[in-house]
């Protein structure tokens, strides 16, 4: 397990890279679970499923571009992105729930925009060091940028 310096600046540029897949899944899932009715529960599970399937989407087009099969973009998101992606799902719907009335506000309300927000906000505060610590380790980001610097050889 290499170690290399990790500055936080590329633990928060890695975390923000993390939170725009978290993102889009997560609202998309918030506001299709809130907007028909399913059981929090079930909101929660499908924000995180889109939350994990837009992350490694993100991911696996800027390794694509950089000339990697599909197959091997696959694997390095997975590499990179499995950890953060966790802990940015546990702590940002960890906070939806626990704030009340959020999860039943739905996308029309105040309440519910300002809590996913400040969900996501958190998320990305708490993630941040966890990115550090694995970058620091060679893992996490930092292989996918080892395959961006290595594409084609």
């Amino acid at each position: 397990m290499p170690m290399s310096a990790a500055s936080w600046s590329m633990a928060a540029s890695a975390t923000l890279h993390c939170l725009t897949g978290c993102a889009l899944g997560e609202i998309l899932g918030m506001v299709v679970g809130t907007s028909v009715g399913l059981h929090n529960a079930t909101t929660v599970l499908l924000s995180v499923a889109l939350a994990f399937l837009f992350g490694y989407a993100l991911t696996m087009r800027g390794v694509l571009r950089s000339g990697e099969t599909f197959g091997r973009a696959a694997r390095l998101a997975l590499a990179a992105d499995t950890l953060s992606i966790a802990v940015m799902e546990i702590v940002d719907n960890a906070v939806m729930v626990l704030i009340p009335g959020a999860m039943h506000a739905g996308p029309l309300s105040v309440l519910f925009w300002v809590a996913l927000v400040l969900a996501l906000g958190v998320a990305f505060v708490l993630t941040t060091p966890v990115n550090k610590w694995m970058i620091a380790r060679g893992r996490g980001h930092a292989v996918v940028h080892g395959a961006h610097a290595h594409a084609g050889h």
